[in-house]
């Protein structure tokens, strides 16, 4: 008896990192699913990094009757960069895009940053990062915010100005090659461009979030940031990464046997 044929790879698989977001949850993934789901084939991965609000269960719900959306869990609370590592591990596509639990970011400007890539092909662009406008956070994160993003952005010359967004677009192999460490997805660029591609930068909406608050208080960003980006800046001096023919990157990234 022969195998069942497997289902074809969609053409982008959005991780979505969820963490106590049961008040919208349900309404992020139903837009994500209706906006994007529409434009393209895509599977988005929940991954709940251990929720106690109830959010894997509304996931779960979901997920029986809409066969696009898989829930994968954390045992322990590990992060953001941990649940987008988790969810890159189960990933078919080629390509990965990322959008906040929360509801901060609005899925039709995810569909319009793959406007700049293939998704069938990766070439030279690595990254495109959403660049957020007219922000709803308030004064004191915002000025935070504008610190952080002018210090990194001296020290590591990533030539990002908003790193902090939650939509990027990366290839999966290449996610999956980055050294990995807590707060991972704020260093996307300068380690894409350490590897040798180049990032591309979108302006995107940011809205208000549909429910709870941020994990973070401004002084806790403050001092996890400086640990990490020194520990960034060594990491970068330390890493050399060797040329790649075409003909072997193409394979790699592309998905060829």
């Amino acid at each position: 008896m022969s195998k069942p044929e497997a289902a074809p790879a969609p053409d982008l698989s959005i991780l979505v990192p969820v963490c106590d977001e049961a008040g919208g949850i349900e309404a992020v993934l139903g837009e994500l699913l209706e906006v994007a789901g529409a434009a393209l084939s895509v599977e988005v991965i929940a991954v709940d990094d251990a929720s106690r609000d109830g959010s894997p269960e509304i996931i779960a719900r979901l997920a029986e009757a809409e066969p696009r959306l898989r829930l994968i869990r954390h045992g322990k609370r590990a992060g953001k960069s941990a649940a987008l590592r988790t969810g890159a591990e189960f990933a078919r596509a080629l390509w990965i895009g990322t959008i906040d639990g929360d509801g901060e970011n609005d899925p039709k400007d995810l569909v319009n940053m793959t406007r700049e890539i293939d998704l069938k092909a990766v070439d030279r662009v690595g990254l495109v990062c959403g660049i957020r406008r007219r922000r709803t956070a308030g004064v004191s994160r915002l000025l935070a915010s504008r610190i952080g993003n002018g210090v990194r952005k001296f020290a590591l010359r990533d030539d990002c100005p908003d790193t902090a967004c939650g939509l990027k677009l990366i290839p999966t192999a290449l996610f999956k090659r980055l050294p990995f460490f807590d707060s991972l997805h704020r260093y996307f660029p300068a380690l894409v461009k350490r590897h040798g591609f180049e990032t591309r930068h979108v302006t995107v909406d940011d809205r208000p979030r549909l429910s709870g608050q941020s994990k973070y208080t401004n002084w806790q960003r403050a001092l996890v940031g400086i640990v990490d980006l020194l520990g960034v800046v060594w990491l970068l001096r330390r890493t050399t990464v060797p040329p790649i023919s075409a003909p072997e990157d193409s394979k790699a990234y592309n998905g060829s046997d």
